[in-house]
């Protein structure tokens, strides 16, 4: 294996590429590793909010329920020494269970990373925002074709009962 080869990411507006081709739990954990304890605490606090004790206790060996635990219940107030605790690893698992879960909660990090000036110039941040942003775009998309095809069949007809036919 080549130590100096770097997978290649597809460009946002390459034919093919959406935004489930490219690994955000990845690009979370990315963000997370460069990023200063006070944006970690508010990753953290955003991605943990959707999940229950339950989850979290299967979630990388239990730390993240330890952290829901140590943090205050309901309001959650993540503390500096739980942060130094998590690994990118564990990030990855949080994200990817979170999206099973509430992938709001996860196109919610794009708003919150673009309103913090000391993440906005990583380059990990800016194409997980863009990442974010397209897969919601895409989601829109897709409900308002759901809605159009729920609409015409509103609109249409309902089928007439017919009788049996007598042989």
């Amino acid at each position: 294996m080549n130590p100096n080869h770097t997978q290649k990411v597809p460009a946002l507006g390459e034919p093919g590429c959406h935004a489930s081709e490219i690994q955000i739990a990845q690009l979370v954990a990315q963000v997370y590793e460069t990023a200063p304890p006070a944006v970690r605490i508010n990753l953290l606090e955003q991605l943990l909010q959707p999940l229950g004790v339950l989850s979290l206790m299967a979630i990388a060996d239990g730390i993240f329920a330890k952290i829901r635990f140590s943090s205050g219940w309901p309001d959650m107030q993540i503390r500096f020494e739980d942060v130094q605790k998590v690994q990118a690893k564990d990030v990855i698992a949080l994200v990817e269970r979170v999206q099973q879960v509430s992938v709001n909660s996860v196109d919610g990090l794009a708003k919150m990373l673009t309103s913090s000036p000391v993440v906005a110039g990583s380059a990990a941040a800016a194409l997980l925002v863009a990442v974010l942003m397209q897969r919601a775009g895409t989601r829109r998309e897709g409900d308002r074709e759901a809605n159009d095809v729920f609409a015409a069949t509103a609109r249409s007809p309902a089928p007439t009962a017919q009788p049996p036919r007598p042989y």
